[in-house]
């Protein structure tokens, strides 16, 4: 069998070992503001508040009736929900990445994004199944979805893939060009896929915005982790780890 060459194997070792250099605090700080933010939505789901129901109604209402007087629009964003930025399509993105990952010989930077992918969609279906919000119903529905509706597995997904994406492009050391342009790309899936969710008729805003805040608090807190592995195992010391890390 073919062995990867030394060479390669160092290349793959120091690009990992690259993590160590960047502190976890700024990603221990935002997993814990995501996690904050999200129990507070989430209390606020589950009791029912007044004005946060309000809002909600008000706004899918008005979306869903744009939808209705525009088929046109509605069209394109069912298919920018159900196939550009469908989850099906983010883990397809994210098993390329680790695909990649592997090929570079970063056996541990891959298997981290494929357990940090596993585990958003786990818990968002926990969460979906705790919590049972129902979907929004409208005497006249433009698109469908199943399960229940908190926190939105679109956002949710988006955000995890297009998250650890950029994570990824920093630790390699891409260009800022390629990262702007990254961020651009992913900035505009994240947004565009809650608004199509509530345009459709299928999520009320506070889903989308469940989803958004939970993949921020997996994704931080996963590289958090990471990062503070990283260091530990860069010690004095601790060298017989690179060879499962390469």
């Amino acid at each position: 069998m073919p062995t990867t060459p030394p060479a390669a194997r160092t290349s793959a070792v120091d690009g990992e070992r690259r993590a160590a250099s960047a502190p976890p605090r700024p990603a221990v700080a935002a997993a814990l503001l995501c996690t904050v933010l999200f129990g507070l939505l989430l209390t606020l789901v589950v009791l029912r508040w007044g004005p946060l129901i309000s809002l909600d109604t008000d706004l899918a209402g008005a979306l869903h009736r744009t939808a209705v007087a525009e088929p046109g629009w509605t069209h394109r964003n069912r298919v920018l929900s159900d196939w550009a930025w469908d989850p099906w399509t983010m883990r397809a993105v994210l098993a390329a990445v680790v695909w990649l990952l592997l090929r570079r010989g970063e056996r541990l930077l891959a298997a981290w994004v494929a357990a940090t992918s596993l585990l958003g969609t786990g818990v968002q279906q926990a969460v979906k199944a705790l919590v049972g919000r129902e979907r929004p119903v409208w005497p006249d529905p433009v698109d469908s979805a199943g399960y229940a509706a908190f926190p939105s597995g679109h956002a949710l997904s988006a955000l995890v893939a297009g998250a650890l994406v950029l994570w990824l492009l920093r630790l390699h050391g891409v260009s800022r060009r390629w990262r702007w342009a990254a961020r651009a790309v992913v900035a505009v899936s994240v947004v565009g896929v809650g608004f199509t969710r509530v345009f459709l008729g299928v999520h009320w805003p506070s889903d989308v915005v469940g989803g958004w805040l939970l993949g921020g608090a997996l994704v931080a807190g996963s590289v958090a982790v990471y990062h503070a592995y990283v260091a530990r195992w860069d010690r004095p010391g601790c060298a017989q780890e690179t060879g499962w890390r390469s």
